[in-house]
């Protein structure tokens, strides 16, 4: 079985977020499937399998199985517009985030994600414990989406993995307004055995639409701080986010299973 390794959202190698994917022609198990992620070892490993005019696809971490991920999706719209339907401008991904769109747009991968719906939450003692510093605001969605008044104070953060682990959201989302680019931004996640998720584009379906509306414009660029780190191009329209941002190849291997 063939599979690709693509650096998501850069221009560059060992820059952005890695991501395996797994085009298939029919489904293998979900053992099968966890077994491959767990020998990747990388933050996402992602399994496609082509149904009728669109591709059904699964994204799994080391922890499990996980309802949203972008830059495994965008890595396999570029796989699949690339190396597989070349001819493609558009490809439809059925998950269990519902459909999710994504169109090619030069060497820019545009997709359409659901945004996530903010609910503001306390500011606790064990959150900033666990964060190793107090944000100004809290958030809650799918993850905990923490605001702070300083990039520097994000770009040097060292929270506490095990603590995280005990807090509430899936992930933790960290932000701050940028001096280059609107927002800066890390994402951790030990609860799914990541540490920090070098780009998220889930992250940012919390992240743009908060900057979108705090900054009252109708696109941002965002910046993740993370060590290989990377560029999101974010806008949203009603409940839905358009994440954008490119990919290269870094590898492409056979995987040698029964």
């Amino acid at each position: 079985m063939k599979q690709y390794v693509i650096d998501a959202f850069s221009d560059k190698l060992f820059g952005g977020n890695p991501a395996a994917i797994c085009i298939m022609d029919s489904w293998i198990s979900d053992e099968m499937m966890m077994n491959i992620t767990r020998e990747n070892n990388l933050s996402e490993t992602a399994f496609a399998v082509k149904e009728g005019d669109k591709y059904k696809l699964r994204w799994f971490t080391p922890g499990g199985e996980i309802d949203l991920c972008g830059h495994a999706t965008l890595a396999s719209a570029y796989i699949i517009t690339n190396f597989l339907e070349t001819d493609l401008e558009t490809v439809t991904f059925s998950t269990l985030s519902g459909d999710l769109i994504v169109n090619k747009k030069g060497d820019l991968y545009e997709m359409d994600f659901p945004a996530y719906d903010l609910k503001p939450v306390e500011i606790t003692e064990k959150m900033i414990d666990a964060i190793g510093a107090k944000p100004v605001e809290a958030y809650m969605g799918r993850d905990l989406l923490c605001i702070f008044d300083d990039e520097k104070t994000v770009r040097e953060l060292k929270p506490d993995m095990e603590k995280l682990k005990t807090i509430d959201g899936l992930l933790l989302q960290v932000t701050a307004a940028g001096k280059d680019v609107d927002c800066v931004s890390r994402s951790f996640a030990p609860k799914m055995n990541v540490d920090e998720d070098p780009v998220c584009g889930s992250g940012h379906c919390h992240i743009a639409p908060y900057w979108l509306n705090k900054l009252n414009k109708d696109s941002i660029v965002a910046y993740q701080a993370s060590k290989r780190g990377g560029v999101l191009y974010c806008s949203q329209e009603g409940d839905r986010v358009k994440l954008s941002g490119k990919a290269v190849v870094y590898s492409i291997a056979d995987i040698n299973i029964d």
